[in-house]
């Protein structure tokens, strides 16, 4: 194997640098130019750890429809045997042979979700490989450093200590996160490996690459291997944690892609659950944060939501609002995890990643619920748009405007809030996309509404009429089931009822209803117009004992439009 660069000279070039203070701005000055997220549509679906197959389902069947521009994949490449998520970034080859699905349905995937108009983004992991010996997922025998017709032990860097010291660059980004085998990337033939890598996900259609582990390669030595891609502008964004006082800060990176920006997540959470609302007024650059245009930014990712420094699913209506609240705030471009319930933090993904239903066997399908997925389509409305029409009772409850294309406001707080809201919106008729509900706006730009405790309201110009063909809800005849129901952990509200639609009165067949905006449980099911049923709620807990609501049984019948039923459980 040829290795053009010498480990003194790339050791003694990088001190040099360093003591002259330059390399962050020579290593930005020296990067390729880098595209932002092409097209109109700049939200992104993270479906972490799902099969490819299940992807593309979701690609045609909510991705598409809902106006995502991208969704996120996790690695595709070989990595180590396991059942925790984690095996995924601990790679052995770099074949498509993980559990998630071989070559030809990657390729069948992208195909069908372009087909779909979203692009593809791949979580690509090339920092380091694995941190063990075995065989992979795909039959390749390794041992650490010694991966056959790829990697030899030359090939690694030189400390082989775990990383203890985040304020000693050299330690950060030349010694081994959690003792994986850290890749020598400032090696001419790593970076030609690389390369080859990401050039053969190109080929088959890959749109982008979210760069896993960013922080823990030199800038420079990423800006190089991008040089090398069949596109050298292909979209691609780095995870490069945010750490008040370290030495490798995550504005570096921003020569050669979008950069994650960590703090917008953290503060979020912290808004959220203890400040107001109303200081989001400025959220954005006036805090700090890197610009709009290169930050990629999110309520969650795997790695925070089990980690606790961000909001998780477990959150409940407070999770669900910040959702509406980034998807409607013109600051970067915005993630949307998908994934699992989990209780065990290593935990991998249900049946090895195959979604045999959204809201099934612990998947929670966060891209799909309906007050995330119809500010999708209020972003793409709203975007070059400046904010406008600001309101805030210096609490919880805030409201704005995006020019003349849309409005939301969100209610924050444990009583429901009416009021008349001023907007810069045509007169007319709206779709409020939150909740399906007709909303009028009058020639001054009001309109009165009320808004439940923890919910939100949202319109924009795209959708005005909520029986027409901008309405957010797929369901065109049927029932949509809320029930405001209490819990405790390992609980989940179903319903069944006596049609075959319900489950028949069978508590194996009942519908699991969705607890986004919890305590509030919804669910949308499909019934033909003029059906009248009965129905009733019943919890069920992790070892499937089931409790049955009190009293009667409960009728509706669905008339033209879907009819919404606004229950509270009875004990």
């Amino acid at each position: 194997m040829h290795r053009s660069t010498s480990r003194a000279r790339r050791t003694t070039a990088a001190a040099l640098a360093l003591t002259a203070g330059v390399a962050g701005s020579l290593i930005a000055a020296s990067a390729p130019a880098q595209a932002a997220p092409p097209g109109e549509k700049d939200v992104t679906a993270v479906m972490f750890e799902w099969k490819f197959d299940s992807v593309a389902e979701a690609c045609t069947d909510a991705l598409g429809p809902a106006g995502y521009g991208f969704v996120q994949v996790s690695p595709p490449q070989e990595h180590i045997q396991g059942g925790q998520w984690w095996t995924s970034y601990q790679p052995v080859s770099y074949r498509i042979a993980g559990r998630l699905g071989d070559r030809g349905q990657f390729k069948s995937m992208i195909d069908t979700c372009h087909a779909a108009g979203v692009k593809v983004i791949a979580d690509s992991v090339i920092n380091h490989m694995s941190a063990g010996n075995g065989t992979g997922t795909g039959g390749s025998s390794y041992t650490k450093y010694n991966y056959p017709g790829i990697y030899a032990p030359g090939d690694f860097d030189n400390c082989t200590a775990q990383i203890n010291n985040y304020g000693d660059r050299f330690n950060v980004q030349e010694c081994e996160l959690v003792g994986l085998a850290d890749l020598d990337t400032g090696e001419d033939y790593v970076r030609g490996r690389i390369a080859g890598y990401l050039n053969d996900l190109l080929s088959l259609g890959v749109d982008g690459f979210r760069i896993d582990a960013a922080k823990h390669m030199a800038a420079g030595d990423l800006a190089n291997i991008k040089s090398r891609l069949s596109n050298p502008n292909v979209y691609w964004k780095h995870e490069a944690i945010h750490g008040a006082g370290e030495a490798v800060s995550p504005a570096e990176y921003l020569g050669s892609g979008d950069v994650q920006e960590f703090r917008y997540a953290r503060d979020l959470k912290r808004i959220f659950t203890g400040e107001n609302l109303a200081y989001l007024k400025t959220f954005g650059e006036s805090w700090g944060y890197m610009p709009s245009d290169k930050s990629n930014v999110f309520v969650a990712n795997h790695d925070t939501e089990r980690g606790g420094d961000t909001l998780s699913y477990k959150d409940g209506a407070t999770y669900t609002l910040a959702h509406v609240f980034m998807l409607a705030w013109p600051y970067g471009n915005p993630d949307v995890h998908s994934g699992y319930e989990y209780t065990d933090r290593d935990a991998g993904p249900p049946n090895g990643g195959q979604v045999n239903a959204c809201y099934s066997d612990g998947w929670k399908c966060q891209h799909d619920w309906r007050e995330i997925s119809s500010m999708v389509g209020f972003r793409n409305t709203a975007r070059g748009q400046s904010v406008t029409n600001w309101w805030d009772n210096g609490g919880d409850r805030i409201a704005f405007g995006r020019g003349s294309k849309a409005y939301v406001a969100l209610n924050h707080e444990g009583s429901s809030l009416t009021r008349t809201f001023q907007t810069s919106l045509p007169t007319g008729d709206y779709c409020d996309v939150q909740s399906g509900k007709g909303v009028t706006v009058d020639g001054s730009g009001r309109f009165t509404a009320t808004l439940g405790a923890g919910t939100a309201l949202a319109l924009h110009v795209g959708a005005r009429n909520c029986d027409g063909g901008t309405d957010p809800d797929p369901v065109t005849s049927g029932v949509s089931f809320s029930v405001n129901a209490t819990t405790t952990w390992g609980q989940n509200i179903y319903v069944t009822g006596n049609r075959p639609e319900l489950g028949n009165w069978n508590p194996g067949s009942a519908l699991k209803l969705d607890p986004a905006a919890y305590p509030v449980w919804k669910l949308d099911v499909e019934l033909p117009e003029g059906t009248s049923f009965e129905y009733k709620y019943l919890r069920k807990d992790g070892s499937g004992n089931v409790t049955w609501e009190s009293g009667a049984n409960r009728t509706a019948t669905v008339t033209s439009t879907k009819i919404t039923l606004n229950d509270t459980w009875r004990d």
